[in-house]
Parts: structure tokens; C-alpha cells; sequence
């Protein structure tokens, strides 16, 4: 079998495996990613991906039009050499504005020559440079699975509705499986999953996710869980770019406490990695949040695993996660000022558009 893996917590590091890979293409670039900023960052990729095109390279990029605010100019020299870009869904003025154009493509990735595809939890955005992420290089044929999920997403760039007869059906390729998602109040496959996996832990949860806002039957499924002895551990950044999450996720933590579930905030800077681990034996990694939005209004993949090397790395990421975390203090939880609480109940209403 020919496979090989590599993974990446910084930015720095995959950005450059990133742009090596592009520069070895001998066949075709697609990238789908949410942000693509007009940046330094965004500047080295743009340009490399136009060298590309000079050589007669196939290069297709899908931008999500929310996420990435960079405008088509930007772009230009890959286009003018032959390379396509779309923005997926551009905003409309719809009836129901807001809910419409809030379901976006989160999706990340880069398959290349149909060998090499990275998947995970990075941008591509001078702003997040300091974050702590998590993106896996697959050198493997599983990238012509990917290349199809791409295909179909850039060919449908501009629906609101998919065929999901055989969009959504999971791929088993190996040891490995790739799940996805689209908006959904019903569905939610990806948060599904969650809750099928832990509910089979027997020993231990490590959840990393920079937005922890859970429905209730993840909820439960984690207090049951905690209750029952697993070890289970949340880590996710005391405070992240988006501080009203931050807020009325604080609203939830003492019953996790009380359900013997530990959060743990990691401190230095945000913390943007995307990842289930269950019992060191099973890894699911992607682009999906642990919230509500993730679930109800974007488009997502993830990969699911079994993989001991991976895994093996992984934990090595985990145990650096760790080093960087404090536990979360009920005593000073409870008395948290009382306009915090306000604004916990105020934005209540809102938990399921963030």
C-alpha cells in the first residue's frame, strides 16, 4: 500500500508543505477552503498557484464567499493563465436573508495529482498564523476520493439545494472513512457520528474544538459518558476570535463540571483544531465544529480513523494541547459577575446560528 502521512499543528509548517506540494504539481491543483485571505499568506499562495498555471497546470479553487472577502481581482493572474475560481454561494437577498446565506462551505482542502491531499482545520489568513490548528498530509489514493468530493462541490458551487442520494453517503476507503455534511436541521451526519462514538468510549474523550456549543444530545451523550467513568476531556482556548461563543458557552460549563466532564482552556492563542479521539483507538479530525453551526448551516468533511501511526501522532499533539492548559474553576464559575449571566441568557436565543 502506498501511504504516508504527515501532521501539522502550525500554520508556518503545512502552509509551506502546502506551497512545495503545489510547486512539484505535475497534473492539476483544486483547493476548497473557506477563507482565503488578500494577505502576505494568501499573497505566497495566489502567486505560486499562478506559476503553476504558467506551466500549463490545471488549477481550480473554490472560496467560500462569506469566509473569504478577498475579491476576484486578486486572483487574476491565475485566471488570465487558464486557472478557475468560484466563490461558493455569493451573498443573496433572499426572504429569509440571514438563515439562507448562513450556510456556507467550511470545508478543507487540497488534493493534488491525485496522490497528495491535506485535510483539517487551517485557513489560509496571515491572522491565524499563531494559532494552534490541525491539518493532515495524505500521500495516498484515498485523494481521488477527495478529488470527487471536490469535483462536485465546484461543479454545484451555486446550489442551495444537493442531490443527497449519493453526496452524503460516507466513503470507506481502508482503515479510513470520510464523512460529510450539508445544512441541515434534521440530518446533521458529522454530529451524529460524534454521539454514536462516544457512546461507545470505554476509557476515554479527548475533544479538541475552538468552539465548544453543543446541542443537548451531545450534551448528554458527554455527561453520560462522564458519569459512567470515561475520562473525558475538552480542550478549547479560554478565548477565541469569537468572543460571543466564548460567553454563552460559559453558560454550560458548570453542569459539565457537575457530570464529571473536564474543560480544559488552552492559553496562549486560539486554539482552531478540529478533533474526536475515542479510547486511542478511533480519530475523527476535519472541519467541523462542536456546535451548532457547524451541524445546522455548513458544509463539512471530515476524516475517520483507526490508523495507529496517526493515532501515535496525534496523542503526541494532544500531550502539547495539554502542557498549555489550565482546568476550568467552578468555584470562580459561581461567581462569575452577574452581567455575564445577562448576557449568557441574552444571546441564549442566537445559540443555534453560532
Amino acid at each position: 500500500m502506498d501511504f504516508d502521512f504527515k501532521l501539522f499543528d502550525k500554520p508556518v509548517s503545512y502552509y509551506q508543505s502546502m506551497i512545495n506540494d503545489i510547486e512539484n504539481a505535475k497534473k492539476y491543483v483544486y483547493l476548497e477552503i473557506y477563507r482565503f485571505n488578500n494577505d502576505p499568506e494568501g499573497a505566497k499562495f495566489r502567486d505560486v498557484l499562478a506559476k503553476k498555471t504558467k506551466q500549463g497546470i490545471e488549477v481550480k479553487l473554490l472560496l467560500d464567499s462569506w469566509g473569504t472577502s478577498t475579491r476576484l481581482s486578486f486572483f487574476m493572474d491565475i485566471i488570465k493563465n487558464g486557472g478557475e475560481v468560484r466563490f461558493f454561494k455569493k451573498i443573496k437577498f433572499f426572504f429569509d436573508f440571514f438563515t439562507k446565506n448562513h450556510r456556507r462551505n467550511h470545508k478543507k482542502l487540497l488534493i493534488i495529482d491525485d496522490k497528495i491531499s491535506y485535510i483539517g482545520s487551517g485557513n489560509i489568513a496571515a491572522y491565524s498564523i499563531d494559532w494552534r490548528e490541525l491539518m493532515l498530509r495524505l500521500h495516498s489514493d484515498i485523494a481521488l476520493h477527495f478529488k470527487k468530493i471536490f469535483l462536485y462541490d465546484y461543479k454545484n458551487y451555486n446550489k442551495y439545494k444537493y442531490n443527497q442520494r449519493g453526496y452524503f453517503k460516507n466513503i470507506k476507503f481502508q482503515e479510513f472513512t470520510i464523512l460529510r455534511d450539508r445544512p441541515s436541521i434534521i440530518q446533521q451526519r458529522i454530529r451524529r457520528k460524534f454521539i454514536k462514538l462516544i457512546k461507545t468510549a470505554e476509557k476515554n474523550i479527548i475533544i479538541e474544538t475552538p468552539y465548544f456549543l453543543p446541542g443537548y444530545k451531545l450534551r448528554k451523550a458527554l455527561a453520560d459518558a462522564g458519569k459512567k467513568g470515561v475520562d473525558v476531556k475538552i480542550l478549547t482556548p479560554k478565548y477565541s476570535d469569537v468572543r460571543i461563543v466564548d460567553i454563552l458557552r460559559d453558560r454550560y460549563l458548570g453542569k459539565y463540571y457537575i457530570n464529571n466532564v473536564k474543560i480544559l482552556f488552552f492559553l496562549p492563542v486560539n486554539l482552531h483544531s478540529k478533533l474526536l479521539m475515542i479510547d486511542n483507538k478511533t480519530f475523527l479530525m476535519g472541519s467541523s465544529n462542536f456546535d451548532y453551526r457547524s451541524s445546522r448551516y455548513q458544509h463539512e468533511i471530515c476524516l475517520m480513523g483507526t490508523n495507529k501511526n496517526i493515532i501515535k501522532s496525534l496523542n503526541k499533539h494532544i500531550s502539547v494541547t495539554l502542557k498549555y492548559c489550565e482546568h476550568f474553576n467552578y468555584e470562580e464559575w459561581l461567581k462569575r459577575p452577574l452581567i455575564l449571566r445577562f448576557y449568557e441568557w441574552l444571546l441564549l436565543p442566537l445559540r443555534y446560528l453560532l
